[in-house]
Parts: C-alpha cells; structure tokens; sequence
C-alpha cells in the first residue's frame, strides 16, 4: 500500500483507569484542545482497576465537542452484537456522529472465560467476527425487521434502531484476520507491539489482495496504528526520543507503508507526553509529509 494522499491524523489512548474518573475527562479534553483527531480506550471488562469502555465513552460523548471517539478494540466475545450496534448507534448520535466502532475478535481468553465469555479457537474468533459485522451492518439498516441466523449469532426480528451506519475498524493481526479486514471491514487498527512496522508491509499487502477479489477499493480501507513510545532527549529505540526521531521512524510507515492515523500511547506522564507530541510530533510529521509529497 503506497502514500494514499491521506491527511495524516492523530489519536490518543486513554487508558481508563477507574481510579480517578474526573482526571480522564479532563484528559480527554486536553487532548482535543491539543488538536487530536481522535480518542481510543482498550476494552477489557475484566480489569478490575478499569471503568468500563462504554460507559466510559457514553460520558466522553457529552464532555467534548470535536474529538472522535472509538473503542481501541471492543471485545466482540464479551459484548453481543445486537448489543454492540445499539451502543455504538447511541454513542454516535450523543456525540453528534464522532463515534466509530473498533472492534477485535477476542484476546486473553482465560479472562474472557472467567467472566463467563466463550472461549474461541482461533478459526472460530474470525468467524464469530464475520458473522458479527454482518449483523451489525444489518441493524443499522433501514429494514423493518432483522432476522439472522448463525453459528455464534442469531436474532429474529429485531427491529433496527437508531439507524446510523458507522465504520467498523478492525484489530487483525493473522493472515485470515487481515484477509477479513480487506473483505468487510472500514479500517484496520494493529498496535506497533504486536505489529512491528517491518512487517506492515506484508500485511498490508494481504488486506489490499483481499480487498481486490471482493470488488473493493483498498483505498478506501483506513489504516490506523496503536503506537507506544516517549517524546524526549535520550532513548534510541523506535519512537523513544526527541521529536526529530519520531518524524524521522514515523514519515515512512506514511509515505511508504500506508498508514494514515497513529494513536499514541506514552510510556510515561501522559499529561506531558500529551502536550509534547501535540506541539513537536504532530505538526512537524504533517510538514515532513507535505514536503515529501510535494505541490499538489
């Protein structure tokens, strides 16, 4: 997947520690004054310490204006759905059409299991994720009345509502999972410590084929990536040093290996972490990737 021309985007990982609840929306407004795109919150409802996702996001919905809202990724084996597609049509509609569905088909299995979720294999998780797009493309529909009818899941007669198509971004990582993304899905959400950027390439290529024999434009797929990293003197290693480093490692994974969005996740201070990738990464990355593609 080569430059798409794409304006490059930015998104912040809220880490939604239950711990002081008034401090994450204060977070999450600070990040949009600081110009983020977007606001990501990891879904494990069985982390004690955390709030749940949903909620969460219901209350980030109403306390900012502007910044989009996704979950970075919903944990489809713990949440149905029917369920999914109402909250997520709610959340979009509270938040004035900034919401977008991230979703994943399911990690940490024993946790999963402890709370009473299935425990998938890996064929059956791509499967389960399948099905669920399908069904939640159907109940944002305009239709009267959805029937549906799977291995993992079925309704009979839900009558949609709202009705609010949103995008579906989907965690993959495995070659039927990235074919899958390619096949269905609105965007692609990997993180940089499962997904190294030297092996974005090859899975990016894998979503563009798949893409291709479905009838579909590769273009059109969004391509965000979870990142980890520290903006300050020092370090050395990928994205752990000063701005000028992070322009350096992060301009190519954009006008080589496609990529349009980073969501970054700090490996210290959040709060200043916030403020210096928004005033020394975010506007320099966006200059080095205008002056590479040049006039036009």
């Amino acid at each position: 997947m080569a430059d798409r021309g794409l304006p490059v985007r930015f998104g912040w990982f809220l880490v939604p520690e239950a711990a002081d609840p008034p401090g994450l929306l204060a977070e999450a407004r600070l990040a949009e004054r600081a110009g983020f795109d977007l606001i990501g919150i990891q879904d494990h409802p069985y982390q004690r310490r955390y709030l749940d996702t949903f909620s969460l996001l219901g209350a980030l919905a109403t306390a900012t204006e502007q910044v989009g809202l996704f979950p970075d990724v919903a944990s489809l084996p713990l949440r149905h759905p029917a369920m999914l597609a109402k909250a997520a049509a709610s959340l979009d509609l509270l938040s004035g059409g900034r919401f977008e569905l991230g979703l994943g088909a399911g990690a940490f299995w024993d946790a999963i299991a402890a709370m009473g979720g299935p425990r998938r294999a890996p064929a059956e998780a791509v499967e389960a994720i399948e099905e669920a797009i399908g069904l939640l493309r159907l109940l944002w529909s305009d239709q009267r009345s959805v029937r549906f009818q799977g291995r993992h899941y079925q309704v009979a007669g839900v009558r949609p509502g709202p009705a609010h198509p949103i995008g579906i971004w989907v965690g993959a990582y495995g070659p039927r999972m990235l074919g899958l993304v390619g096949r269905l899905a609105d965007g692609w959400v990997p993180s940089s410590s499962y997904m190294p950027p030297e092996r974005l390439a090859g899975a990016q290529a894998r979503i563009d084929d798949a893409a291709a024999e479905a009838g579909r434009d590769p273009a059109a797929i969004r391509r965000l990536y979870n990142v980890s990293g520290r903006v300050g003197p020092g370090g050395g290693g990928f994205l752990d040093g000063p701005a000028g480093q992070w322009v350096d490692q992060l301009l190519p994974l954009v006008v080589e290996a496609g990529m349009d969005t980073f969501v970054l996740w700090p490996s210290e201070s959040p709060a200043s972490q916030l403020e210096r990738f928004a005033a020394e990464v975010a506007p320099a990355l966006r200059q080095a990737v205008a002056a590479h593609r040049g006039p036009g």
